[in-house]
């Protein structure tokens, strides 16, 4: 079995069924979160919901109905809401990056150490599975204290969000070379690529283009827990038809 070409542009694909399990505010979804490095973009398909976001622009909703486009940028903290059997396609910066490490959820300052949030944000169960349980309990304690970054925003304190932020720095830098290798062998080796293209084509050559192929991926089979829902990930490094292990959100 051979690896398919990477997504055009190196992006990552998901399907998302956004969590339909109630929260303490009285809402249905998934848990808040940020990325550091990547921007990401839901396409929806079928039902309804919100996305909530709050970044140094202050806090919004955006209304999501089937066939809305909406994206955000690092920094954006934001939360899927389910309204009704909200399901979008994620697109992802970075092959992907955003569910393989780009992301903090927003637990309450006490949770936001190298030495508390590992276990906080564990999916896995006591017998070393990931449950629902875990997903809907860290997606809970996410909400805890996004809901805090909110109050405090709304009193004119954007400390809170400040902080957020430098703890959410603070946790991710054990991986930070490996984003780096990661963006360096898609997104950037990507437009390396096109600009070569280009280069060839200036100079009247097109050798490329005798290359060219067509691949395709089957709905992935594999379900997994995610940071806002129910997740399959489309693999490129696997061929229709044949099982993937999608990476966890």
């Amino acid at each position: 079995m051979t690896a398919l070409p990477d997504f055009p542009g190196a992006v990552g694909l998901s399907q998302l069924q956004v969590y339909p399990w109630p929260t303490a505010d009285d809402e249905h979804g998934g848990s808040p979160h940020m990325h550091l490095t990547c921007a990401e973009c839901y396409v929806v398909v079928s039902g309804r919901g919100r996305l909530e976001t709050l970044n140094y622009k202050g806090h919004t909703t955006t209304e999501l109905h089937p066939g809305d486009v909406v994206w955000f940028t690092p920094g954006t903290i934001h939360r899927a809401v389910n309204d009704g059997d909200l399901r979008v396609i994620v697109v992802m910066q970075n092959s992907g990056l955003p569910e393989a490490g780009d992301a903090v959820m927003t637990f309450p300052p006490e949770y936001l150490s190298p030495e508390t949030y590992p276990d906080a944000a564990s999916l896995l169960d006591s017998d070393g599975r990931p449950s629902p349980e875990r997903a809907q309990a860290r997606r809970d304690l996410a909400i805890a204290g996004f809901t805090e970054l909110k109050r405090q925003w709304q009193q004119g304190n954007r400390s809170a969000y400040e902080d957020f932020c430098a703890s959410a720095a603070r946790l991710v830098q054990p991986r930070l070379d490996t984003w780096e290798k990661t963006v360096s062998d898609g997104a950037l080796a990507a437009a390396h690529t096109a600009l070569r293209q280009i280069d060839a084509l200036r100079q009247g050559r097109f050798d490329h283009l005798f290359s060219a192929e067509i691949s395709r991926i089957a709905q992935p089979s594999r379900q997994t827990l995610g940071m806002c829902g129910f997740l399959r990930a489309y693999d490129p490094a696997r061929r229709a038809g044949t099982s993937a292990e999608p990476r966890f959100g």
